[in-house]
Order: structure tokens, then sequence, then C-alpha cells
């Protein structure tokens, strides 16, 4: 069996100042780096043969702060990237709803069909990453070891929508994790097992970031 833990990056300051990140490459912010310790500290005594992120930096250190508590060093895997959001990227979430109603509305009411001008679909990222992980699971020399992903929260939704269900249409109904969020997969011959979703157990009270509702307007 192959155990896979997935892990939101830490808070950035994308999210502490509300900004729609996509692949806009902001670093992680004073929380996010207290985050990490406690991240780091869960994993101290967890057993890992490999640890992965994607390309941008919130991603990394978040990695890497695993890494370096273990010995270890992290490989980029951007099948597990956030969603490019092209010229959007790197705006004000209320910037970006106030002046495109149509995609307001996608990613309220109907998730699966958002798709920004010049960037990609959230079909797109829901079939990159079912892919990149799929890829890892059926690799024969990968059965029996446990991995480390970190990855982003529309990529993680995504994932985690193949996972629970396997149709992307029903993506509105899957919750994102919090800042530093760990899920566990069990993988094997008969399927995906989650052991659990989303758990941010090791952060004190304090360290914890605000979760809004990913899929319900305020």
């Amino acid at each position: 069996m192959t155990k896979i833990y997935l892990v939101r990056h830490c808070e950035s300051q994308g999210n502490k100042e509300r900004i729609f990140q996509g692949q806009h490459n902001a670093d992680i912010s004073e929380k996010g780096s207290r985050q990490l310790e406690f991240l780091a500290a869960r994993f101290k005594d967890v057993k890992l043969d490999k640890i992965y992120a994607s390309r941008l930096t919130r991603a990394q250190k978040t990695a890497k702060a695993v890494a370096d508590a273990k010995g270890m060093q992290v490989f980029t895997n951007n099948d597990f990237i956030e969603i490019n959001l092209g010229a959007l990227d790197g705006k004000p979430w209320d910037f970006i709803f106030d002046n495109n109603p149509d995609l307001k509305q996608a990613w309220y009411h109907a998730p699966h069909t958002f798709a920004p001008a010049g960037g990609e679909s959230m079909q797109q990222v829901y079939e990159r990453a079912k892919n990149g992980l799929k890829k890892l699971i059926s690799d024969p020399e990968n059965d029996g070891k446990t991995f480390l992903i970190v990855t982003h929260g529309c990529c993680l939704r995504c994932l985690m929508c193949y996972i629970l269900f396997d149709d992307i249409k029903r993506l509105g109904e899957v919750q994102g994790a919090g800042n530093t969020g760990v899920t566990l997969l069990n993988c094997s011959e008969q399927g995906i097992n989650v052991e659990f979703m989303g758990d941010i157990s090791h952060l004190p009270e304090e360290y914890v970031s605000s979760i809004k509702r990913v899929y319900t307007e305020d």
C-alpha cells in the first residue's frame, strides 16, 4: 500500500491580503512561517520516502520546512501546481468578481465550469492533478512507500473531488482545507481510502488561518 500525505501550503501574503493568487508567486506571511514550525514538528517522526511540491514559493517553503527537519530534499512536481488564472493572477478577489460577473457566477454556483480567459479551466486543473496522482500511485516502484505532496487550494479540492466522487461536477461539494491542512490517502489496488482530510490539529488556535466557505457567497 502506498501512503500519500497531501498538504496545503502555509499562509501566504496573498491569503492574508485576500488575493486570488493562482500562479502568482507570493511569499509566505509571518503567520505562515510560524505554522511551518508546527507542521515540521507533526512530521518529525513520520517516515517519508519522498517530498514533492509545486514550484511556487509558498509550496516550496512549506515542503522545505518538513524536509529540512528530516534531512531530506524537495522535488518539484508541477502536476500539483495551483490553477493558472491568466491575466487575473494575483488580483484581489473582490476586483476579479466585481469585474467578471460570469466568473463569479461560475465560482459560486458551478465551480466545475470556472474558466478564466488566458488561464486554465477548472476541468484542466482536475485532469492535471488527477493524472499526476494516478501516475504516482501506479508506479510499481512506489508500492509500500510514503510520500508528502505540498499543493494548493484549487488543486487540492480538485484532487479530493476525484478521490471522493470521480466527478468534477460535484466540485462544489468539496470544502477547502486550511493552511497546512493535512490529508492522508491510503492507496492500494482496491482504490484510495481517505484516512483523514484537512486536519489542522497540529496548529495552536492563534495560528489557524480563517477559512472562508469555498463555493458559497457570504
